[in-house]
This record gives structure tokens, C-alpha cells and sequence, in this order.
């Protein structure tokens, strides 16, 4: 049996710092005999995917690097916006997994109720109108942001961010959130954390993304 061609984990920004993050944290999946994991870095993107404007050209730009790679076996979009998702969809028959989506739909199996930490206020309507796509808003807790603005490089770096990070998602346990999901692919470093300090499971979107992807990649190998 041939050993499939590698997933590839697009991040849609050109922040390296990010990119080497999600690196580390998809590093328990690169098994021995399994298809690579690659992260890509998109450089000429801006460093936050932060307005619609951002999304859209991003997304441009993700089915153009995923269109250069036909040797992945799946594309990851390590972005909770998730930028050509659909283009990519419509442009390749490959498994194309955005991490919005599967990180909600690993936090379903943990908890009746879940919540999410955005990485900005302005974010948040773009991820709902994405929920209600979905069909899971009547499961949806909350979805909030830290009290004040972080960057995406902050994101993963819990000297910067942790406290803000654990404030919101204790607002959310107050709304009955069971589970939360991370809402950005930078926070990936403090998942484990931010987990033992609320007493309830956290959800890394990039991480249930791989997951996803391997069971579907390996199946079909």
C-alpha cells in the first residue's frame, strides 16, 4: 500500500509565529508510516485575517497554494474564518476541511452546550452566520471575545494573553458552554492550560481538523 501524499495545513496569514505553532501542535499526529503533515505560511497575506476584505483575498490566495499542491491528499484551512473554503470545495475532489467547522463539531461530542473564544469582537458575526450554516445555534452557548483587543501573535503566547483567554472562558462556562473551542488558530499553545484552569475540554479547531483529515486520508489510502 502506497503511503498517501501529505496533509497540508494552510495558514492563510503570513505570520511564521503562527504557522510554527500549529506545526507543534499537529506534531502528536505525524505518525510513523502515516502521510506527512505540512504548514504552509501564505506571505503575501497580512498578518491577522481579521476583516471580510482579509477573508476574501486570503481565500484567493489558499486555493491558489492548495491548486500548486496536487500532491496533498487533503487541505487543511488553519483559519477560523476559514478563506476559500467553498472555492476550494469547488476546485478540487481532495477532502478539504476548514477548522471552524470540525473544531464545532468536536466540541458537539464533548458537551450538550459549547462555547467559543474569538480572537476579536469584529470576528464574531462572520463565525455565527458560519453556525447557522451549520444548523447547531440552538447548541451554541456563546461566542465571545477577550475584554480587550490581542493580537494573533499574543494569542499563543500566555505571558501576553492567558488571563484574557481564561476570563472569557469562564464567561462562557457561566453561559452553559460545556466544552469551548479555541477561535483561532494562534491559541493552539494554550489549549492545555486553559483547559486544566476551567475544569472543562478545550477544543484546538487545528488539531480536530488533522483528525478529521487523517481518519479520512488514511481510510482511503
Amino acid at each position: 500500500m502506497n503511503t498517501p501524499g501529505p496533509i497540508l495545513v494552510i495558514n492563510p496569514n503570513s505570520d511564521t509565529l503562527v504557522t510554527d505553532a500549529l506545526s507543534r501542535a499537529v506534531e502528536p499526529f505525524r505518525l510513523g508510516g502515516g502521510p506527512a503533515i505540512e504548514c504552509a505560511t501564505i506571505a503575501e497575506s497580512p498578518l491577522g485575517i481579521i476583516t471580510q476584505r482579509d477573508v476574501a483575498e486570503s481565500g484567493l490566495r489558499t486555493a491558489d497554494l492548495a491548486a500548486a499542491r496536487p500532491d496533498a491528499s487533503a487541505i487543511i484551512i488553519a483559519c477560523y474564518s476559514q478563506p476559500g473554503l467553498d472555492l476550494l470545495r469547488a476546485e478540487t475532489k481532495r477532502p478539504v476541511i476548514g477548522m471552524q467547522d470540525a473544531g464545532v463539531l468536536a466540541a458537539l461530542g464533548l458537551a450538550d452546550r459549547f462555547g467559543v473564544i474569538a480572537v476579536a469582537e469584529g470576528s464574531i458575526p462572520r463565525h455565527l452566520n458560519n453556525l447557522a450554516r451549520m444548523g447547531v445555534m440552538s447548541r451554541l452557548a456563546g461566542e465571545v471575545a477577550p475584554s480587550r483587543p490581542i493580537t494573533v501573535a499574543e494569542s499563543g503566547d500566555p505571558k501576553a494573553s492567558f488571563d484574557l483567554l481564561l476570563e472569557a472562558g469562564n464567561r462562557l462556562k457561566e453561559k452553559g458552554a460545556g466544552a469551548i473551542v479555541l477561535g483561532c488558530a494562534g491559541m493552539s499553545p494554550q489549549r492545555g492550560i486553559l483547559e486544566d484552569a476551567l475544569g472543562i475540554p478545550v477544543v484546538d479547531a487545528v488539531q480536530a481538523a488533522v483528525t478529521q483529515a487523517l481518519g479520512r486520508v488514511l481510510v482511503g489510502a
